[in-house]
């Protein structure tokens, strides 16, 4: 195995930003890992000693020689780089050299090391400024163990201004999580003092890591797609996102965005997937939403800034139209996402008390796993078919594989909006709507969502135009009314939709009941209405299949 780590040329550390300042243990292991997983470890063990001020990172990576060893930890030294020209390329996580150094000016560094081509290791200290102070031979499995001792002893201030261990502790937890959600396939087992503390087993898909993270989410409440972007070359799409009538937040604490095997901040990123999911979830609800791209390392600038977590991408627009895109595929009720779990939990009790491993999952045999179709809803294999009514407000709707209900109203309200959304359109009304008595306020949030409104006298104001959904209704007089008491057009929307939608208690006839169900499927969010709200509840055959014990053998059950 050749040497491969070296100085970089003066002239390229003129163009690096300044590094991140290690100002912390979470720094630290950070820095540490990212280096294991640059060396393309998949199982990586971090050990530390809070109290001591003590870390220890221990991988299977592919090591490093001896000569290797010597120029560790010099400054901006490193394998990943060699000429400006690699600053408009970086495709891993470290690049600048300055991790190690800087922590041989901060604390005690050993590292032992052993390619996997070599029948032994070596054990190399440093002092400060990088400088090998001793070197010995060691006898340890391939990969490299680095071991941080007494941080900070030099800087007792620094110390000082730190938060509490346990908040420490958190923050160690929290980046290791972050790590591990854009390296699912990576092992990773934390110690405390010696002791196990947490350990993230490796997945072959965020979707399935995610619920290690959040118990209450289960792998049925994500959706997770990938889509092949065409330009740049090679590009890739990867997002997970919790369907939004299963799961979602107090806060937007889940919705991250990951780039080229990076947490970053996106704040453009980030606010394409909150305004993707309005009026999907309840009021003041946040989904959960994972996003992953893999993109041409040139069209991406990680020397922009110090914290390699804030970065400038180019074509930030296009990006955001294909996360878009993606979202609104993951949202869709197509052959590839069909699979349903149970809504309500006195439904999941009742087929829990019939059979132990009973769900609620919506599980066809013959769907299509890989159907990426942008376009796709539910195909012809996988038709509803209304069968009957059940107190004139729930739909029965018989599947391929199972029984859904469907909630007339708010079904039709979630038609009904995206048709608002898609043309909201105003038409004259003659004779002129006179409504008494509205305040200032009142008179200019019917202009702010373009009504025609005038004075026609004392106290009074005539509308001369209305949205055309509500042209044939008796209550419209009403519904301008509500209208007036605030909100922007979106508001508006949601509030003509819900009034014009067919209430609970409406008896409909079978061709209507299928029409409406026709319609609601092939919308953009069929899962919820525009207050979040769930539309359809679905139980798979086999589910019933348990609870009726069909399995069993009638003579048996006669004690025969």
């Amino acid at each position: 195995m050749t040497s491969t780590i070296h100085a970089l040329p003066t002239e390229v550390v003129y163009l690096i930003t300044a590094g991140e300042v290690i100002d912390s243990l979470a720094a630290v292991v950070r820095e540490l890992v990212e280096n294991s997983l640059d060396a393309g470890a998949t199982r990586i063990v971090v050990s530390l000693w809070p109290q001591q001020w003590r870390v220890t990172v221990a991988d299977n990576g592919c090591g490093m020689n001896l000569e290797d060893l010597q120029k560790a930890a010099a400054t901006h030294s490193t394998s990943k780089i060699y000429s400006s020209a690699d600053l408009w390329k970086i495709s891993s996580l470290g690049f600048r050299g300055e991790a190690l150094h800087s922590l041989t000016n901060l604390a005690r560094l050993e590292i032992l090391s052993r390619p996997a081509d070599v029948n032994f290791g070596w054990r190399v200290i440093y002092s400060d400024g990088g400088k090998v102070e001793r070197v010995e031979v060691a006898a340890i499995a391939p990969g490299t163990v680095v071991t941080v001792s007494n941080l900070f002893a030099n800087c007792p201030a620094r110390r000082q201004g730190l938060p509490a261990l346990a908040q420490q502790m958190k923050a160690v937890q929290a980046t290791i999580q972050q790590i591990a959600l854009c390296h699912p396939h990576v092992i990773w087992q934390m110690r405390q003092n010696d002791r196990e503390w947490f350990t993230i087993y490796p997945a072959t898909s965020i979707k399935q890591l995610l619920p290690q993270f959040l118990p209450q989410v289960k792998e049925a409440d994500l959706q997770e797609v990938k889509l092949a972007i065409p330009q740049p070359e090679n590009s890739e799409l990867s997002l997970v996102v919790g369907l939004p009538d299963r799961c979602h937040r107090h806060r937007p604490d889940w919705v991250r965005v990951a780039i080229n095997g990076r947490m970053v901040k996106s704040p453009e990123l980030e606010q394409t997937i909150l305004t993707a999911f309005h009026r999907t979830l309840p009021r003041d609800r946040y989904p959960v939403c994972l996003l992953h791209l893999l993109i041409a390392p040139d069209q991406i600038n990680w020397n922009r800034n110090p914290a390699k977590t804030e970065i400038y991408l180019n074509e930030v627009s296009y990006w955001q139209e294909q996360v878009n895109q993606g979202i609104e595929q993951a949202l869709r009720l197509s052959s590839a996402n069909i699979k349903e779990a149970v809504h309500i939990t006195r439904v999941s009790k009742l087929l829990k008390a019939a059979e132990a491993k009973g769900g609620y999952n919506f599980n066809p045999k013959n769907h299509s796993e890989g159907d990426n179709n942008q376009n796709s809803v539910i195909s012809n294999s996988y038709s509803l078919k209304a069968v009957a009514q059940v107190s004139n407000t729930y739909i029965v709707v018989e599947h391929s594989q199972g029984v859904w209900l469907v909630e007339q109203h708010i079904a039709h309200e979630r038609v009904l909006y995206e048709q608002l959304c898609d043309n909201w359109q105003l038409i004259p009304v003659e004779p002129a709507i006179i409504l008494y008595q509205l305040s200032p306020k009142q008179v200019a949030q019917l202009q702010r969502i373009d009504l025609d409104i005038e004075p026609f006298g004392e106290q009074l104001w005539a509308v001369r135009n209305i949205p055309a959904m509500l042209q044939q209704r008796e209550d419209c007089a009403d519904a301008i009314l509500e209208l007036s008491l605030g909100g922007d057009l979106q508001t508006a929307q949601v509030a003509v939709a819900c009034r014009s939608a067919i209430r609970n208690g409406t008896p409909m006839s079978l061709p209507e009941m299928q029409t409406l169900l026709d319609q609601w499927q092939r919308t953009r969010h069929p899962r919820t209405c525009p207050h979040g709200r769930p539309i359809y509840l679905s139980l798979e055959e086999s589910a019933l299949a348990r609870f009726f014990r069909r399995n069993w053998v009638i003579g048996k059950s006669h004690g025969i």
